[in-house]
Formats: structure tokens, sequence, C-alpha cells
């Protein structure tokens, strides 16, 4: 019974709370730096038929911000909450406990936040000129607006818009930790201390590995999340597993397989370096 209290009191603890605000804090500065890069990212997933986008720097930036600083928060939260009761179990930290923290906590994420992203995702979209014709213009005041614009106009639903793909893309964040972690162990070995710039390759590599390897699916949850294809249905209220397929074969019916990688460039220049720093001022702000 005192076992079961003690581990309730770490899931509350300071230390726990320190990881996640700075984890938090990690990802707003990382993001602040970086928003352009994000904000081109997204509208050549959105818009395939966009060559160069042209980028307005601070369009959308508090909405995302809000969402990345409350997701982040949560992410961190229960990882280092897992990453408590797994020290206190038997065995020693392995890559295959990591990914799965990273996985549960993943989940936790996007139940409670995708709406968030949801609505940063059309109001950084918002005022586009597309090329791609079957995308409708929004015409949102700002973030509580448009929470209660999508909620008269299309239901409650929608705000869980690309869900299911949401859910399958855990596994970004959980195989990033998984190398993050393991990198970090092993450049730590024999208490040796890690530098700065160490924890920024480390935070790079392991991040460049998780984007690569769901990046189509990142593109069909940036579709989804916007939600703004003229009478196709794939807008659904979670994205069902129809519409991820049929999004897919269309890009790639589109553009060839390589149209699933458009935006990658930008992608890879955007979440390898917010990651990175992300990782230096959470290891920082915790040390």
């Amino acid at each position: 019974m005192s076992d079961n209290g003690g581990s309730a009191v770490g899931l509350l603890s300071y230390e726990t709370l320190v990881h996640a605000v700075a984890g938090a804090m990690g990802s707003v500065t990382a993001m602040t730096v970086f928003f352009p890069l994000d904000t081109a990212k997204s509208r050549l997933q959105v818009d395939e038929k966009r060559k160069r986008p042209v980028i307005s720097p601070c369009t959308g930036w508090f909405p995302v911000i809000s969402s990345l600083c409350c997701s982040n928060f949560v992410y961190f939260y229960t990882f280092n909450s897992l990453k408590k009761l797994m020290a206190s179990g038997p065995g020693k930290s392995r890559p295959g406990k990591d990914l799965l923290m990273g996985v549960v906590a993943g989940v936790v994420n996007v139940v409670l936040t995708t709406p968030m992203w949801v609505v940063n995702t059309r109001l950084k979209l918002q005022g586009v000129k597309f090329r791609n014709e079957d995308l409708q213009q929004t015409h949102y005041k700002g973030i509580f607006d448009a929470f209660s614009q999508i909620i008269a106009n299309e239901g409650v639903g929608t705000l869980w818009n690309g869900t299911l793909p949401s859910l399958i893309l855990v596994l970004n964040p959980a195989v990033q930790f998984m190398f993050y972690e393991a990198m970090k162990r092993k450049a730590g070995k024999g208490g040796r201390k890690i530098s700065s710039a160490e924890i920024f390759l480390i935070g790079a590599i392991a991040k460049a590995i998780a984007t690569t390897a769901t990046y189509p699916l990142q593109t069909v949850q940036a579709i989804l999340r916007f939600g703004q294809y003229r009478g196709d249905g794939k807008g659904g209220v979670i994205g069902s597993l129809s519409n991820i397929f049929s999004l897919l074969m269309d890009r790639i019916k589109r553009n060839g397989v390589l149209g699933l990688y458009k935006g990658l460039e930008a992608k890879l220049l955007q979440t390898v370096l917010t990651a990175a720093l992300m990782f230096v001022v959470y290891e920082k702000i915790t040390a």
C-alpha cells in the first residue's frame, strides 16, 4: 500500500512538473526561432500544387505556440511520470521500454490536444492563395472564433479530424525518444558530462530518423486537420483507414510516390533544428 502511495506521489512530484515545464518551454523557444519553416512545410503538405510557398513569418504563430506548449507539457509530463514508475520497477532502462513509454505518452497527448492542432492548422493556412482548386478558404477571427465556427458548422467531432493518423504517428515522438535516450545513455557512460553541442546533435539525429520514417502519414494528418477539401468526404470525424488510404493513393496518382514526401526538405530542416534546440533548452532547465 505504501509503495502505491509513493508511486502516486512520484507522479505528482515537483521533478515531474519541472520536466513538463522544461519540455514546454524548450519547444516554444525552438518553434519561435524556426516558425517560418513550419508554415512553409504545412502549405507544401496541404497544397501539393504549390512549388515555392510565400512565407508570412508570423501567420498563425500564437495558435501554434499555444498548442505546442500544451502538447509538449502533456507529453513530457506523461513520459517522465512513466519513466519514474519504470525506474521503480525491475530491470534497467532499455530502448524497448523507452519506445513503450513514448507510445503511451503520445496517445494521451493526441486524445487531449488534437482539437487545438486542428484549429491551429486552419489558422496557419488562413488567407493562403491555394493553387489546388479543391481547397476552400477559411475565415476565422482567432482561436476562440475558430472553435466556435467549427463546432457550429461542422460539429464537435471535426475537432478530432486526423486523430487516427495522429495515433499512428505517436510512433514519431516514440521513436525519437527511443533513439534520443539510447544515444544519450551511450554518450554519458561512466558519468561523463554531455555537452550542449552533443545534445543538439543527438536530438537532431533522433528526430531526422523519426521524421523520415513517418512523413507520408504526417502529410495525411495535415490534410485531414485542414479538412477543407470540397465534397469528397475526406475530412471525416476521425479520419478512417479508408480516408487515409484514399489520400495516400490520391497523392501517389497525382504526383507519384515522391508526392508523399512533398515538403520533406522543409519538414526535416524545421523539425530537426527545432527538436535539437528544444532538447538543448530542456536539458539546461532540468540540469
